[in-house]
């Protein structure tokens, strides 16, 4: 079978398309016949270094497709089911081998296109704004890269759950992206202050949670958003890595929170996975929540939806189609 592996660390270029054994289920493991592999900025992270794995290490860590076979001991899934998953590195490829703890079967209504859309990113959206800084009405809330995968299910969660939204994006277009999935308000931040912006939309208040997935760039003002007792959220690192951070500044900018979460930590136990997924798949299934696929690349063409993920030329999710 074709997989997309990475011997050497490096840019784009170090992604091989190329042949390798088909996998077959262990016990506890069940194969899946790979439909789409979601693009997500951690597969950059594994191909550069920044996270660490073995090499040479298939990359992608979500997927959604059908079960081909099960292996000793599995009850989860059986052949036939229709699944998605995430948090298990390997989608990269046609077949992947996966726990079958990990895998849910998609509801009626819901592709495995979709599936492998919604999870990774739908879910990080879903603890984000249910679980590690709860919104609800009367919150304000600012989202970095609201045009972004993430960023867009951001949007629309933190409106269902009653919140205000300010989102930061490059372009009018996804300016317009963003407020179409929720933001009331949306700041240009390649034009604009976004810590002058957020002051001012807020009467000099802050607000009570900024959601982070940029990183070096945006850290540091972003504390200066914060109302008192507010939290900041890195969850991702697009412009790299934030520098050494003195404790101390949680104190002089209000008593405000910091917090590193990922969503393993979220889903660690199958009963969190399963309703936390449950809850985003249903919201697809039923309209409710608005996944945005604008590209697909064939999997051969991997090193391409790298650079255009990197060039910031994505909204949405992109899909990997072997």
């Amino acid at each position: 079978m074709k997989a997309v592996r990475v011997h050497t660390l490096g840019g784009p270029e170090a992604l091989r398309y190329e042949d390798v054994p088909e996998p077959t289920p262990k016990a506890g493991e069940a194969v899946v016949k790979v439909d789409a592999a979601g693009l997500n900025y951690i597969d950059v992270y594994f191909r550069t270094g920044v996270y660490k794995a073995a090499l040479p290490v298939t990359l992608g860590m979500e997927a959604g497709g059908t079960v081909t076979a099960v292996g000793p001991g599995v009850t989860e899934v059986q052949a036939g089911d229709r699944v998605a998953y995430t948090g298990v590195p390997g989608a990269y490829a046609e077949l992947a081998a996966v726990p079958a703890q990990r895998l849910v079967v998609l509801p009626a209504g819901v592709g495995t296109r979709q599936g492998a859309a919604a999870m990774l990113q739908g879910m990080t959206a879903h603890y984000l704004a249910s679980s590690t800084w709860p919104l609800k009405s009367g919150d304000t809330c600012l989202v970095h890269a609201a045009a972004g995968g993430v960023g867009l299910l951001l949007c629309q969660m933190a409106r269902m759950r009653g919140a205000r939204v300010i989102g930061t994006v490059s372009t009018e277009a996804k300016a317009r992206l963003a407020r179409e999935a929720g933001a009331d308000e949306v700041i240009l931040y390649t034009t604009q202050d976004f810590e002058a912006e957020v002051k001012r939309l807020t009467d000099g208040k802050g607000v009570q949670v900024v959601y982070d997935s940029v990183g070096k760039t945006t850290f540091d003002k972003g504390f200066n958003c914060l109302a008192p007792r507010g939290m900041m959220i890195l969850y991702g690192q697009s412009s790299g890595p934030v520098g050494t951070f003195d404790p101390q500044v949680l104190n002089q900018k209000g008593s405000v929170f910091l917090t590193r979460p990922s969503l393993f930590h979220y889903t660690a136990t199958r009963a969190e996975l399963l309703a936390r997924a449950g809850e985003v798949l249903g919201w697809v299934r039923d309209g409710a929540l608005k996944l945005r696929t604008e590209l697909e690349f064939p999997l051969k063409d991997a090193a391409e939806a790298h650079r255009a993920l990197e060039a910031r030329r994505t909204t949405g999710k992109v899909l990997l189609i072997p």
